[in-house]
């Protein structure tokens, strides 16, 4: 009986083109809490988000796998599609931002650090990180995660150079993540904020000197944090 009154309390809706439950009150109405609401992707789950009141929409506005965006979705929906991967060899322009990520872990799980390499124009700015224990796929999320954290502009082009395909295939071809869901959450939040992201694969160890650099930042890391 408990878990049928409690399923009461929250409402099919969609966001960001997922189907959610939002919590409601006894009217059926959207609870709001500073103008946010609580969501579910699944009842059985213990975590909420809290999200913008805006950003939810009817049920029926859900994208179904695997099917192209409407253009009737909202602006909101509308900014992921300029999240994509690019070729390796595409031109860039000259006023973008570039960000260089690696993540390492030392045992997968062990010991994890970071490494960051941000570029605009002749300015340079390198992040070396421990995470502490975590996996190498938490470690290249979380790259890319703070790297994004650190930019002051979110209307310049944005390029993510990343040697993770697993990492690039959750952020631009709407992969379901099965693990580190909340992390995963997290960057497409950040990235809904910016007007323009764009992913590149990057071999590892290639001989990319920015790459390198940012995977020896990473390893360094964990180094510096066992010290």
């Amino acid at each position: 009986m408990n878990n049928k009154s409690e399923d009461n309390n929250w409402k099919r809706m969609s966001f960001k083109g997922n189907k959610v439950w939002a919590q409601i009150d006894s009217k059926e109405e959207l609870v709001q809490d500073k103008g946010k609401v609580l969501i579910k992707y699944n009842l059985k789950q213990d975590y909420e988000y809290k999200v913008k009141y805006e950003s939810l929409m009817p049920e029926e506005q859900a994208v179904p796998a695997k099917r192209k965006i409407s253009k009737k979705t909202s602006s909101k929906k509308k900014s992921r599609q300029s999240i994509q991967e690019l070729d390796p060899g595409a031109n860039l322009p000259d006023n973008c931002i570039k960000i260089y990520t690696d993540g390492a872990s030392s045992g997968n799980p062990g010991p994890s650090g970071i490494g960051i390499l941000l570029i605009y124009g002749e300015k340079r700015k390198e992040i070396s990180q421990y995470i502490g224990q975590g996996t190498n796929n938490i470690a290249e999320l979380t790259a890319i995660k703070v790297g994004l954290k650190e930019l002051k502009r979110n209307d310049l082009p944005v390029y993510i150079f990343s040697d993770s395909s697993y990492s690039i295939g959750l952020l631009t071809k709407g992969w379901k993540p099965k693990k580190n869901k909340t992390l995963v959450f997290e960057i497409r939040e950040l990235l809904d904020k910016f007007k323009e992201v764009s992913f590149i694969k990057v071999k590892g160890h290639a001989g990319i000197k920015e790459n390198e650099v940012a995977d020896f930042l990473a390893t360094s890391a964990i180094k510096k944090g066992q010290e």
